[in-house]
């Protein structure tokens, strides 16, 4: 697919194991529906600097940016999954998903439900999750991604 890359480790870091880790994720669409993409960063927190372990940009086809935000929690816990860490920490700049997923608002919308329930429950397999909101200028890397992808860049 022209404009994206598999999520995966970065060189090196193939099958390495990390206690804990930050996904920084980010999902738009370009209209709304829309041209969209996704993107993820995978970070480990626990060496000085933070490694980023992998990265996720790749173009979903034409969707609602609803969809791309929940694509992407999707597509970054997974990238971190391979990772086998006890505690992730998800970030996301969209209050609304990040509210959806702490159970705080429901979510109405059917076509978004099976996303939730998907996000829901792979990160049922870590020990501890702590998800949050962060502003815009916190998640540039992962939205980076996203427009990489969709401007058909490699990241």
């Amino acid at each position: 697919m022209s404009g994206s890359s598999p999520p995966g480790p970065v060189p090196g870091d193939a099958g390495r194991e990390v206690r804990e880790v930050i996904v920084y994720c980010d999902g738009g669409s370009r209209g709304n529906p829309g041209p969209a993409a996704i993107g993820a960063v995978v970070v480990d927190p626990t060496v000085s600097p933070p490694r980023r372990l992998a990265t996720v940009s790749e173009r979903i086809g034409v969707t609602t940016n609803n969809v791309a935000e929940w694509r992407a929690v999707i597509a970054g816990i997974e990238a971190a999954a391979r990772f086998r860490p006890r505690s992730v920490r998800l970030r996301a700049d969209s209050q609304l998903v990040v509210r959806q997923l702490r159970g705080e608002y429901r979510v109405r919308q059917p076509h978004l439900q099976p996303l939730h329930e998907r996000a829901r429950a792979l990160l049922e397999q870590f020990d501890e999750v702590d998800v949050r909101h962060v502003p815009r200028d916190a998640n540039a890397e992962a939205d980076a991604l996203v427009n990489a992808a969709l401007d058909g860049a490699a990241p």
